[in-house]
């Protein structure tokens, strides 16, 4: 019996941890979709996906709690998640979903290690290789090139991945997922809006647009960041680091599947030198 209530928090963790991934490959995937389709402008989808996924999240923390209840959150994480979607929409406009996510995900794991390194940890001749490693893939990546990203593009994409790792990194101790993810949600959408005012002038939107910031700001990004929140309780940063890996890897064959995009020499062998290398950190790393 005892054996069977250990399992079930794992099975969950597992559970929500895995459905956050996919959630998160999916939100690179309606971006590209969205933007690369002249659709919608990236200062709109931002926009909407914030508003979207603050009016799902506040609906669904009154249904459950019955009444008027108080979102939770904070205005310092609130702030790190409109830098992520403000810098995320806007790196999208130029980059392909696959080698967006790589950037992404590859500056997630530098900012937390870096957090890592301030919180006191100590890292072996091994890992700081791979960390080497890793920072050499990411330059190889945006090297100029036939192949090359953007490098405007890159840049806020590399902006948006050390946002979402405060953002992450603030997440574990939340007593409360999905009141927290609803009030962060709550706080970012008048600085959503906010952005958008300048680029009025430029807004446009069709209902697929529309759709796809929804979708995104709804149920990938509400939904499947009150999961993230609900399993970071149960893993360690080192674990919450190593599962984030996985999302480059769903979003490239997202991408060549529905989006029609190339898998490139270049995004070959910077995958795995970032990856590798950040594996090899993730490894090694002990505490003090």
């Amino acid at each position: 019996m005892r054996d069977r209530a250990i399992e079930t928090p794992r099975l969950a963790t597992l559970a929500f941890t895995a459905a956050a991934m996919l959630a998160f490959a999916a939100n690179s995937l309606l971006c590209r979709l969205a933007l690369a389709g002249g659709g919608i402008d990236p200062a709109s989808f931002g926009a909407v996906r914030v508003a979207s996924g603050a009016l799902a999240l506040v609906l669904i923390v009154r249904r459950r709690a019955g009444h008027d209840t108080v979102v939770g959150g904070d205005w310092v994480s609130a702030a790190m998640l409109f830098a992520y979607v403000a810098f995320f929409s806007f790196a999208y406009v130029s980059l392909a979903a696959g080698t967006g996510a790589l950037i992404l995900f590859g500056a997630v794991q530098l900012s937390m290690f870096a957090w890592a390194l301030r919180g006191g940890e100590r890292f072996s001749p091994a890992a700081w290789c791979g960390l080497g490693l890793a920072g050499a893939g990411l330059v190889y990546l945006v090297l100029p090139g036939v192949s090359a990203p953007p490098l405007l593009g890159a840049a806020l994409m590399a902006l948006a991945g050390a946002a979402w790792g405060v953002y992450s990194l603030r997440g574990r101790g939340a007593p409360d997922p999905l009141r927290a993810t609803a009030g962060n949600f709550l706080r970012a959408a008048p600085l959503a809006f906010a952005l958008w005012l300048p680029f009025a002038g430029l807004a446009h939107a069709d209902a697929a647009g529309i759709a796809l910031a929804i979708v995104s700001g709804a149920i990938t990004s509400g939904i499947g960041y009150a999961l993230w929140y609900t399993a970071l309780r149960e893993l360690t940063a080192m674990r919450a680091a190593t599962v984030q890996l996985s999302v480059p890897l769903i979003t490239a064959c997202g991408a060549v599947l529905f989006l029609s995009e190339p898998v490139t020499l270049r995004l070959a062998l910077a995958s795995m030198a970032i990856l590798g290398g950040i594996a090899l950190v993730l490894a090694r790393r002990e505490k003090k």
